[in-house]
């Protein structure tokens, strides 16, 4: 509360410094232009008449413009201060601050451009009005402008909060081209065309214009300095933040994130950049899930070659693994007992697979089928799913919570997408799959509780046939020939 306190307090005092300097300056120098050029020269004595009622309009004025503006931010300040979001109306109005602030600079000036015009006309001459009503017009547009841009900086706190309710879209209250038509005529378009009312026939007034040139160039290079500055920091800061941003997203952070704190076309990219990058984070998010789901290779098998319905025949080694008595474990185990221990289990598979190479293609409940040497090539897969095999075996009898048996067998499979085009998967079709299925059974029976084909065994290398040693040769159910296997002791 303190600190948003801090922040209202801190913008109105920009406000009213805003108001009271930008008027008190802009005055002070159209007294000092008509005083240099001797505007009005014809009337009389009743020219003291005419600076009386020149004070007391601009501080009629300033009272005026004081409590408008202190009107226009009150409906800010409120939800502000009290931290709540505003409403999509009030960030409408807070967003058009600047221009409201402007507006009622431009109103009073115009005012005092008229009314003094007028009176002017009535006390002196019409050639004296109207240098009257040029100068002041000079000296309000110059006001309103650096109003416009100070006011775009000062509520800048307010803005951003504003800008999380109503985003800039296609009809914005300020635009980049508004600056620069603003900032041009600041720092160019006023003060030359004063040095050409001073300097080019019809000349206005009778006294020396050299003075008032010089007055004129050097307010032009103050105004224009200040302007400038303006423009710097509404454009030039939000690009470069928008730059380093791009850079961190093009290396890859993902967490990236930039203030939408401006109204115009800066602040439309600064959204759209941000949406850019939740768009990516989603992206990523779906991209883990994906491999998360499939296994990270077929995840990126996928995207290299899209979803069509393609695949090749490959040397690959399955491996199956399921738990022992599975039917009684789900009769005596509540449900979350039961899901915990299969996770623990299935933790261990994939930690084992993932190490050596291979892909745990997919989860039969209670079972787990795994391959080698697809999607990604293995120069020895019967190696790895052997070694993956132990591995797996020896960190479920670590944990002491399930019993488990293992088949391994190799052999030409199919391997890729399987279904239609609105539904497919990426799977492995063969008999290889088969006989690792129907292995799954034998084993576990057997002490070591993995079997594997004699097939596995003449293509593993030497190191790892080691570990194995003659078992039986059995009939696997559904195959017409008989299959030998080994197994291995622990």
């Amino acid at each position: 509360m303190s600190g948003r306190l801090r922040t209202v307090l801190r913008t109105s005092l920009g406000f009213a410094a805003l108001g009271f300097g930008a008027s008190i300056c802009g005055a002070g120098v159209v007294f000092l232009l008509l005083a240099l050029q001797g505007i009005p020269s014809g009337v009389g004595g009743n020219d003291w008449t005419l600076v009386v009622c020149s004070a007391g309009y601009v501080a009629l004025s300033l009272l005026a413009g004081t409590v408008w503006a202190g009107v226009l931010q009150r409906r800010t300040a409120i939800w502000f201060l009290f931290g709540r979001p505003p409403s999509p109306e009030e960030a409408r109005r807070a967003l058009r601050l600047p221009v409201d602030l402007a507006l009622v600079s431009g109103t009073l000036w115009s005012i005092g451009a008229a009314g003094l015009g007028i009176l002017t006309a009535a006390l002196g001459s019409g050639w004296d009005a109207g240098g009257v009503t040029l100068t002041i017009a000079l000296g309000g547009l110059t006001t309103v402008g650096l109003t416009y841009l100070a006011a775009e900086w000062v509520a800048r706190p307010v803005m951003t909060l504003a800008l999380d309710v109503a985003p800039p879209t296609g009809n914005l209250p300020t635009t980049v081209l508004t600056r620069l038509v603003l900032t041009w005529m600041l720092a160019s378009g006023v003060p030359l065309l004063g040095v050409l009312l001073l300097a080019a026939p019809p000349y206005l007034g009778d006294g020396d214009p050299t003075t008032s040139l010089v007055l004129l160039g050097a307010i032009g290079l103050v105004v224009g300095a200040v302007a400038t500055g303006l423009l710097a920091k509404a454009v030039a800061a939000p690009l470069h933040r928008l730059r380093t941003a791009l850079d961190e997203i093009a290396r890859g952070r993902m967490d990236v994130s930039v203030p939408v704190d401006d109204a115009s076309e800066i602040g439309m990219l600064q959204n759209s950049v941000n949406e850019l990058v939740a768009g990516l984070r989603e992206q990523e998010r779906m991209r883990d899930l994906f491999g998360r789901h499939v296994g990270a290779e077929v995840a990126r098998h996928a995207l290299e070659h899209g979803a069509s319905l393609s695949g090749d025949v490959r040397e690959v080694t399955a491996l199956f693994v399921d738990v022992v008595d599975s039917t009684a474990l789900a009769y005596r185990l509540p449900p979350p007992e039961l899901v915990r221990k299969l996770n623990k289990l299935f933790t261990s598979v994939v930690d084992a697979v993932n190490t050596h190479g291979g892909l745990v293609n997919k989860f039969q409940g209670d079972a787990a089928l795994c391959v080698f040497g697809a999607p990604t090539r293995l120069s020895d897969p019967a190696t790895s799913a052997l070694r993956a095999a132990r591995a797996i075996r020896d960190a479920v009898r670590a944990a002491g919570e399930l019993d488990l048996g293992i088949g391994v067998a190799c052999g030409p499979a199919f391997a890729g997408q399987l279904g239609t085009s609105s539904r497919l998967e990426y799977t492995v079709i063969g008999d290889a799959v088969n006989e690792a299925a129907r292995l799954t059974e034998h084993a576990k029976q057997v002490p070591g509780r993995i079997l594997a084909s004699d097939a596995v065994l003449d293509t593993c290398d030497g190191g790892e046939r080691a570990h194995w040693s003659w078992h039986a040769t059995v009939r696997l159910r559904g195959r017409q020939s008989a299959t030998g296997t080994w197994a291995d002791e622990p």
